[in-house]
Formats: structure tokens, C-alpha cells, sequence
């Protein structure tokens, strides 16, 4: 009642209303030391229950129409995961039925039914690499202590932060060198299979695009980002058997991995809504097709509620 309370007084809905959409890619069945990002089943649950008790939880379709409409009740928010990881099904989905909240996924179509995205090559590869040093000088991303799991955590951090930028196919396939290099099996069930998908959309989940094989978007040139888009959403439409109508922009930091251009091609494509990675809140002024959303890293419950209230004082 108490962090309600706080949370309606600072965004009391209506034509005054503001949205705080909540980002996750995936929830551990229990806590792994090379991902200290992603949260625990136990962390998730009671970050789902803060939020489920702090917020109205919408659906991100219906919260940006009602966004534009001034029509959102106190303290609205949304909930929502990127990349389609099967953990998303398995691990956080019972736990967001649990707290009676709903929530968004956001798919890249290339990787579902055994695929692993780039990142993860290179995250495995720091994981089952052996001894001391990782040298990865040949790639032109230098050398890597790897003495314990902080240490692995600073070089897969610092690797991903340059890899990201190369060229997209480029970048894949540095990635799979990594990963084939450090002897990382190639089987893998990270991400959801077709028959997991449409499982958890059956069960009431939103589903939304977040193009094909999640390049960085302003990496490529109009033609294919469009074609990533467009063709990303066609898949989920098929797999699903109805509309696909919001969109996540991979990365998604404005003005670096997309622009208004591409909320231009989502909306051509079909999309009635974009998120972006822009940390903060939206108000009604917000343009539909560059929403923010926001990420609260802290792993302690006080601080996670703390962090979730003050993003409502940062507005678009």
C-alpha cells in the first residue's frame, strides 16, 4: 500500500498519466555468477510482486494506445523481455501469472528452435574457455583474464561492447570463431522453440517483434533494415496465427542503434508502437514509435522499488 500510495501520487493517469515499461531478457532458475544481470527466479519473483503491487500492469499495446488517448490509470506499467530466451517461458512466465500481471516478448525470429544470438557465442565462450587468458588479439579484441567469474564477466563485457558494433554478418561470425575456439557445444536450447512460442502466447502473453537476426539497426543500410523489420514480424504473424503490433529496436538506444527513421519503417511495417532502451518514463508527449523503458539493476528490494519510482521523475 505504501509504495502504491507513492507511485499514484507520481503519475496519477489520465491526461496526466505516465508509463513505466520495465525491460528483462531473461530469469535464471537460480542465480548464475557469469550473468549477474539477469535475475534469479527468487529476485524475479519479488520484483514482479513490487510491481504488481506498486503499478497497473498493462499489455504494451494497449498501454501506448491508451498513452496517446490520456486515458492510463495511476501508476501504469508495463512488463517486457527481449530476444525470446525459453527461460522467458519457463522460469517467468509462472511467476508473472502468479502476481496476476501480464507481459510483452519481444522476438527475434532467426534464433528461435536451437539458434543462440551472437552474444551468447561470446558469453559461453568465456564460460568454457580455459586457463588464465582468453586471447582474442587475432579478432582485434585483445586479451582477457579469465582467473574466476568477475574476471570472465569484465572481458565477455568488454568484448561485446566492441563486437556489437562491427558489421553485422561480421560480427556473427566473429562470434561463432569465439565460441567454436573455446569449444562451446553447439547444441543449445537458450531460446524458445516455435511450439514454446506459441505456448505463451496461447496463454495470454503479447508477443512483439524485434526483427529477424537483431542487427543494430542503424549499422545497415534502408533496404535491410526495413527488410529486418518487416520480415521479422511476417515470421511471428505466421508462426502465431494473428497480428504482431508492437516492436522492440535491438540494442534500441536513440540517436546510436535507431532513429525516428526506423519508427517510420516500424509503422509502415504494420507496428502500432516501438520501444526504445532511453531511460525514463513516458508521458502523453511521447512519439509512439521512440517510447522509453528502463532496466532497475539493483538486487536488493528497497533499492529496486527506489529506483523504480524515481524513473517516474524522468519524463520524455
Amino acid at each position: 500500500m505504501f509504495w502504491s500510495l507513492i507511485s499514484h501520487r507520481l503519475a496519477p493517469g489520465g491526461r496526466n498519466g505516465k508509463l513505466s515499461i520495465f525491460i528483462f531478457h531473461r530469469v535464471l532458475p537460480v542465480a548464475d555468477p557469469l550473468l549477474p544481470f539477469e535475475p534469479s527466479a527468487k529476485q524475479f519473483a519479488w520484483m514482479t510482486r513490487f510491481i504488481a503491487r506498486a503499478f497497473n500492469v498493462l499489455p504494451l499495446g494497449e498501454a501506448a494506445r491508451r498513452l496517446q488517448e490520456g486515458s492510463l490509470p495511476p501508476a501504469a506499467a508495463c512488463i517486457t523481455f527481449d530476444d525470446g530466451y525459453a527461460d522467458n517461458l519457463l522460469v517467468a512466465w509462472p511467476i508473472l501469472k502468479r502476481y496476476g500481471v501480464p507481459a510483452t516478448f519481444f522476438i527475434a525470429t532467426a534464433f528461435l528452435e536451437g539458434g543462440r544470438m551472437w552474444n551468447d557465442d561470446v558469453i559461453e565462450a568465456f564460460r568454457f574457455a580455459k586457463g588464465e587468458e582468453l586471447d582474442l588479439d587475432a579478432c582485434g579484441l585483445g586479451r582477457h583474464q579469465i582467473s574466476d567469474a568477475a574476471a570472465r564477466v569484465r572481458g565477455y563485457e568488454a568484448v561485446l561492447g566492441k563486437l556489437k558494433y562491427f558489421e553485422h554478418f561480421e560480427r556473427s561470425a566473429i562470434a561463432q570463431q569465439i565460441a567454436a575456439r573455446c569449444a562451446v557445444p553447439t547444441a543449445n536450447e537458450l531460446m524458445m522453440t516455435h511450439r514454446q512460442l506459441r505456448t505463451l502466447a496461447s496463454e495470454g502473453a503479447e508477443i512483439g517483434g524485434h526483427t529477424r537476426t537483431h542487427p543494430i539497426l542503424e549499422k545497415l543500410d534502408d533496404t535491410a533494415a526495413q527488410e529486418e523489420i518487416t520480415v521479422g514480424k511476417q515470421e511471428l504473424e505466421e508462426l502465431l496465427g494473428k497480428p504482431v503490433q508492437v516492436f522492440a529496436y535491438p540494442n534500441g538506444v536513440p540517436g546510436r542503434d535507431c532513429s525516428t527513421r526506423h519508427g517510420e519503417m516500424a509503422h509502415q511495417a504494420g507496428f502500432t508502437a516501438a520501444v526504445t532502451t532511453r531511460q525514463a518514463c513516458a508521458t502523453g508527449a511521447a512519439d509512439p514509435f521512440q517510447l522509453p523503458r528502463f532496466t532497475p539493476w539493483d538486487r536488493t528490494p528497497l533499492r529496486f522499488a527506489l529506483r523504480s519510482l524515481t524513473t517516474l521523475a524522468k519524463t520524455n
